[in-house]
């Protein structure tokens, strides 16, 4: 077989996976990139057929039944791992053949698994083309991968910004109500605690609303290390808050919880040297005391027990009970509060 320097050099640049066979079917030459599929392994010397495994043609016995194969086309895998798929095709020539191969569709795992590039292939091989289009849709997945992280984050912190009191970091009301509306009809026992500071208007006219503000961030977080993660504490609103407890309605555990804010609370405050001192009522309402009472029911009890607590003398906490009648109070609970601080 002719096997002269400019034949190779012809071959490398038209067809680098491209093997040459002598009239036995032995491997005398392979082109680079089919010498990268194997790198440690020497092929030179070894019969074409102890390589591969044939699909077409079937039932290949030697090498001039191959050479005999209508049209020369090939279907083949190596024999060893990885089991790569090609596709060939074998034309015979003086003293031997030559067998031009390529990866056919599977081009794209080809290039990942043995790391090729553009240089392995021919200038004119379609593979060229698949490579770019594939890098170009790998690209253009990464961004569309990307921009859905992104809106996915920006929804999110939409949605935490929409439920999130930002004086304080806690739920806020809207929050809150969504958290009370999941409960209906959920069956699921918890316990509702409405806090309203005394006191605090009297901060915000004595020391400014710059006090005002660090009081409720530091009832915040007293609220928060007094209370376990799975509650919601949210700020319903000026220096009210509410404190949904999922699954806890023992009164004496709920009651020392009460005791443990308002003992907390009544410590002063220190803001740029001044006193701050508030103190805090507390009303409580448990869902397994009113089983047909809905969640917004229940926190219009809980509204009306601090009332009660409020007019006993502030700094205390009342439970509801059937006998604490909303027409007993003024019918303007807010306005109420407000006279009373």
């Amino acid at each position: 077989m002719i096997q002269n320097d400019d034949l190779l050099r012809m071959l490398n640049l038209l067809c680098p996976m491209y093997m040459l066979l002598d009239e036995s079917g032995v491997v005398t030459h392979v082109g680079p990139t089919m010498q990268k599929l194997r790198p440690d392994e020497v092929l030179e010397g070894q019969r074409f057929l102890d390589l591969f495994d044939l699909t077409r043609p079937r039932c290949v016995g030697a090498f001039t039944d191959l050479l005999a194969a209508k049209g020369g086309k090939l279907n083949l895998s190596f024999r060893t791992a990885p089991r790569t798929a090609l596709k060939g095709l074998i034309v015979g020539m003086t003293g031997g053949a030559v067998v031009k191969l390529s990866f056919g569709i599977s081009v794209v795992e080809a290039v990942r698994d043995y790391h090729l590039t553009s240089a392995d292939f021919s200038s004119t091989d379609p593979a060229i083309e698949l490579l770019y289009l594939a890098e170009a849709n790998s690209v253009a997945m990464e961004a569309s991968r990307q921009l859905n992280l992104r809106l996915q984050a920006a929804k999110i912190s939409a949605e935490e910004q929409a439920f999130t009191d930002t004086l304080t970091g806690l739920k806020n009301r809207r929050a809150m109500e969504h958290v009370l509306a999941r409960k209906a009809g959920g069956g699921m026992p918890y316990a509702l605690m409405h806090i309203d500071l005394d006191f605090f208007k009297q901060v915000n006219d004595t020391l400014g609303h710059a006090a005002g503000d660090y009081v409720l961030q530091q009832v915040a977080r007293v609220l928060v290390e007094e209370t376990r993660r799975e509650d919601t504490v949210a700020r319903a609103g000026g220096d009210e808050f509410v404190i949904v407890f999922d699954h806890l309605t023992d009164r004496p555990r709920l009651q020392r919880i009460a005791r443990r804010l308002i003992d907390r609370l009544e410590q002063p405050m220190r803001f740029h040297g001044q006193s701050c001192r508030i103190s805090a009522s507390i009303g409580i309402a448990i869902s397994t005391e009113m089983p047909d009472c809905d969640p917004l029911e229940l926190l219009n009890q809980a509204d009306m027990a601090l009332y009660a607590a409020k007019r006993g003398g502030r700094a205390g906490m009342r439970f509801y009970s059937r006998g604490m009648d909303v027409t007993e109070f003024p019918t303007d609970l807010a306005q109420s509060r407000a006279r009373t601080g």
